[in-house]
């Protein structure tokens, strides 16, 4: 059954303008019961390396101080509009960037949270220790490919071979009973953090149409009797196994076209027409078919680019901003419109902050970054974890630049969203290795 598994992936990793698609169950395996308890996680990667300290603002006096002080030239409030005012409930200020207008009022009303100065570490670590090279820290910190992967797998090195979001579907997978659905799904091309050791992943791009050609013909009966045919050669055992993988895998496409492109995944909220709404809405559009998949437990992973920005910062990354915020509001609107707004929470990542310190019209590759956590669930209007220090060369700077040491492991951040997916305690170090080396596996941003 493995090899079988492996043949049609290979296949379909070859298959050029097709949406590249992980071994799909038949049309008939999907239905099922309406799921009485359904949760789903959507991780949205920020690639490049958002600089998320220009994604919220301290607006203390002292720290903002020496925030504009060490931001030099990319200090906010600049030309493109003032930071957006939100206070937590220990009226702590701070401002967001006006990219994140159209979420803004989330924060107020409780669906929004930040986690500050996240990050992969191996262990938790001091400034002095890591001058020092006292304790082990990640492989290549700073390195694009390296910490994409790590940030994916959830391993603080390049040795991770599955992604931590399908881990906790892997611990879970029963949940989804007899559904052969893909419980991972990433919309954004093949994706590690969708790759588990159980589970079935698929990877499908927005907007993907699967029809096939040529079945157009007039009169009907003449189109219908081409796709009967068109069925009966997928159907016909040939005895060969990359033939019947094909059939098989053209089967399933055509099923699940047939599934997303029909009138049960339409939806009436409006989403953005950006590279990140259309993904999102593509989201939306499985999760609305949930009756139908039978699925109790779903992860999605979708991507924004554009995020390494060592020079014209300022509106690219505000320009990057809005379009996240925008994608982001439609889709917590969909989960609405859907009956799912407490069911879903959607989370960013990214491979790396950047340095407080700026380089020209820009910034460099960093460490701990702040991140959003959106959704029904999420206790928000809070900013949880540390706040870093705006001082370069400070507490929590690992150089003179600030490259921020994370104060809060992506093991911990990564685990309190799997703790309210379902993943029970002692499952936790199945899917992050090191979480036994911090102090607590939950961070309360969950409801």
């Amino acid at each position: 059954m493995l090899q079988h598994r492996i043949t049609r992936r290979q296949l379909l990793n070859g298959l050029g303008g097709t949406a590249l698609l992980s071994f799909l169950g038949k049309a008939n395996a999907f239905a099922q019961n309406t799921p009485p308890d359904y949760k789903a996680l959507v991780c949205v990667f920020l690639s490049g390396g958002n600089d998320s300290h220009n994604m919220i603002v301290p607006l203390t006096q002292s720290e903002f101080n020496a925030y504009k002080a060490a931001r030099g030239s990319l200090a906010l409030p600049d030309s493109n509009g003032a930071l957006v005012p939100v206070v937590t409930p220990e009226n702590v200020p701070f401002g967001l960037n006006p990219g994140l207008t159209a979420i803004a009022p989330l924060w107020n009303s409780g669906q929004l949270a930040v986690l500050a100065n996240t990050g992969m570490l191996v262990q938790p670590v001091t400034r002095a220790q890591f001058l020092a090279n006292a304790v082990p820290v990640p492989t290549n910190l700073f390195s694009h490919a390296d910490q994409v992967q790590q940030m994916q797998s959830g391993v603080p090195s390049t040795s991770g071979g599955t992604g931590w979001g399908a881990r906790a579907a892997d611990a879970i997978q029963n949940l989804n009973g007899s559904s052969s659905f893909p419980t991972t799904v990433s919309i954004s091309g093949p994706a590690l953090f969708c790759a588990g050791k159980i589970v079935q992943s698929a990877s499908l791009f927005p907007g993907f149409n699967l029809d096939m050609d040529g079945m157009s013909l007039w009169p009907q009966a003449a189109t219908d009797a081409r796709k009967l045919g068109v069925q009966q050669v997928l159907q016909f055992d040939s005895g060969m196994e990359l033939i019947q993988a094909a059939n098989h895998s053209r089967q399933d496409a055509i099923a699940l076209n047939a599934m997303l492109t029909g009138q049960s995944a339409n939806l009436t909220t409006t989403f953005p027409g950006t590279a990140i709404g259309n993904q999102l809405q593509q989201v939306a559009k499985i999760i609305k078919l949930r009756s139908s998949t039978g699925m109790s437990r779903q992860v999605f992973f979708c991507s924004l680019g554009g995020f390494d920005t060592h020079g014209s910062q300022s509106w690219q990354q505000w320009d990057l901003l809005s379009q996240l915020s925008d994608a982001l509001m439609a889709f917590y609107n969909a989960t609405g419109e859907l009956g799912v707004p407490d069911r879903v929470t959607s989370f960013t990542l990214s491979d790396f902050g950047r340095t407080l310190q700026p380089s020209g019209t820009g910034s460099d590759h960093g460490w701990g970054s702040h991140h959003l956590i959106l959704g029904g669930a999420v206790q928000g209007g809070r900013v949880y974890g540390t706040f870093p220090s705006m001082f370069l060369g400070g507490p929590d700077d690992s150089g003179t630049r600030g490259a921020m040491i994370p104060s809060t492991s992506t093991d911990q951040y990564g685990g309190t969203l799997a703790t309210w997916f379902g993943v029970p305690p002692d499952q936790l170090p199945a899917v992050f290795p090191n979480i036994a080396k911090f102090g607590t596996a939950d961070l309360g941003f969950m409801g």
